[in-house]
């Protein structure tokens, strides 16, 4: 039986987690909280979902996008160029926006009598993203179990590799990368600059694979 609920984004690392654990996930939740690139990621993770026969609903939180502060909810101008690794990409950072999305997605995994919640969080995100660290994954899967009757739990199996590992295993398991994405700007072609589209050139090419990407200019 299918026990699972995956956060799924739309992005390289989230469908690549879609298609890894397809026999083991019952639904699929992708939240709208209006970035700048939730059309398009939405639009690629209702469609490896259909793929894959994966039931997916979207779930919006307008409220993040009016009262939160981030570049991403800002408008494509308002989005750094330059590497992850670049003081400035911490304007990216959406406050506690895993917290509020594992805390829903524990809620709707008690709801339909599911025991684990999937997310694909990795170690390239650690230096920018709190919440994307293991020590707050291992805090917030603690605090799930301890508040619902099933224990739900988080499920984060690539918490400890990069972005190029998690490509590697979507090349074994032959994902289409090209019904993925990853641009901060959410533009309808990657813009190929930004810390997201930069990390997602090299992940795809150290792990081998020609990328599929449609970048500007």
């Amino acid at each position: 039986m299918k026990k699972s609920l995956i956060v799924l984004s739309g992005g390289m690392d989230s469908v690549t987690l879609l298609h890894e654990r397809a026999g083991d996930i019952a639904l699929a939740v992708t939240f709208d909280y209006g970035s700048n690139h939730n059309k398009k990621e939405t639009e690629m993770a209702k469609a490896n979902c259909k793929e894959l026969g994966i039931e997916h609903v979207i779930i919006p939180l307008s409220f993040m996008h009016e009262h939160f502060k981030s570049s991403l909810l800002e408008g494509a101008d308002a989005v750094p160029e330059g590497h992850y690794a670049d003081e400035n990409m911490k304007s990216t950072v959406v406050p506690f926006r895993n917290g509020i999305m594992l805390a829903i997605a524990a809620g709707m995994a008690e709801s339909r009598g599911l025991d684990s919640v999937l997310i694909a969080n990795h170690c390239g995100d650690h230096s920018i993203y709190p919440d994307c660290r293991g020590e707050f994954i291992n805090a917030m899967s603690e605090a799930m179990a301890n508040g619902t009757y099933a224990n739900v739990s988080i499920d984060a199996p690539y918490t400890n590799i990069s972005k190029t590992d998690i490509a590697r295993i979507g090349k074994r398991i032959g994902v289409d990368y090209s019904k993925t994405y990853s641009c901060y700007k959410g533009g309808e072609k990657h813009c190929g600059k930004c810390g997201t589209c930069i990390e997602r050139k090299e992940a795809l090419h150290d792990a081998g694979i020609e990328d599929p990407t449609e970048y500007e200019g």
